[in-house]
């Protein structure tokens, strides 16, 4: 059964994602690459914000690149159509369609949080690695949140989104655990290093790409969804929000952490 991406699929959605993967691209993955004809997997495209990097900055790499949304598949395959080296398939994480042992790399980003099950969705990828293959898992944390003037309206609003996607199966918080489920996943000489996204007015990029475009954008989308489940009410999911946008403001601080996650499977 496929599972529901807590945020859709709107055009406004689609349009953060490619924001959020331009603000983070130094900090989440220029410390990533590929060598000359080795395969690959990209588990959980989406619409290629990702992807596009990825081919752009392996040339001589080839991809596979997958997702369970086909129109986010077609946004994928437009967003990256004058590249040669990556095809792309609609596939279920949980279920891969690919024999044991086929690619030498995977690469997971901004998945397992929407995931029921995202130690299957791992163990799947364990599968079709090569023997001495690496995998690299990127995600946020939520709870990570600090900011300045600290605020229990934002923090109430963070909250909600962190229910909301609980009660689609998600969890919002997945960065912190991403080593012990890698670990119970067979993977062995695991890596896990924060990532933190600092934001102050000294910084203007960061405060409106990240704090606005990317983070707040991101709660303003599901406040339908937390006020008709009764998660919170209208008035507290504004007064958070502007809590939120607060600091934004010349005195004010936002800082994010995600966390970046490599590992190896075994070779015997």
């Amino acid at each position: 059964m496929k599972q529901k991406y807590v945020h859709g699929y709107t055009r406004g959605e689609k349009q953060r994602l490619s924001d959020q993967s331009r603000t983070l691209r130094e900090i989440l993955f220029d410390d990533t690459s590929y060598g000359a004809g080795e395969h690959v997997l990209e588990v959980g495209c989406g619409t290629g914000a990702q992807t596009d990097w990825l081919v752009s900055s392996n040339p001589e790499t080839q991809f596979r690149s997958i997702d369970i949304d086909h129109s986010s598949l077609r946004d994928a395959k437009a967003r990256c159509k004058q590249s040669k080296n990556v095809t792309f398939s609609h596939a279920d994480c949980n279920d891969l369609p690919y024999s044991e042992s086929q690619f030498d790399h995977v690469f997971i980003c901004f998945v397992l949080e929407h995931l029921r099950d995202p130690l299957n969705a791992l163990s799947e990828a364990f599968r079709v690695l090569k023997p001495g293959g690496t995998i690299t898992v990127i995600e946020g944390d939520h709870g990570s949140v600090l900011m300045h003037p600290d605020n229990s309206a934002a923090r109430a609003v963070i909250r909600a989104q962190v229910s909301v996607q609980s009660r689609a199966f998600g969890n919002a918080t997945i960065g912190r655990r991403l080593f012990p489920i890698l670990d119970t996943a067979g993977f062995v000489d695991l890596f896990v290093s924060p990532r933190i996204v600092y934001a102050d007015a000294s910084r203007p990029d960061l405060v409106n790409q990240f704090v606005e475009k990317t983070f707040t954008q991101m709660i303003v989308g599901v406040r339908d969804r937390v006020i008709n489940q009764g998660i919170i009410s209208d008035q507290k999911f504004d007064l958070g929000i502007r809590a939120l946008r607060r600091t934004q403001e010349s005195d004010g601080v936002f800082a994010y952490t995600f966390f970046k996650a490599v590992g190896v499977k075994p070779k015997v």
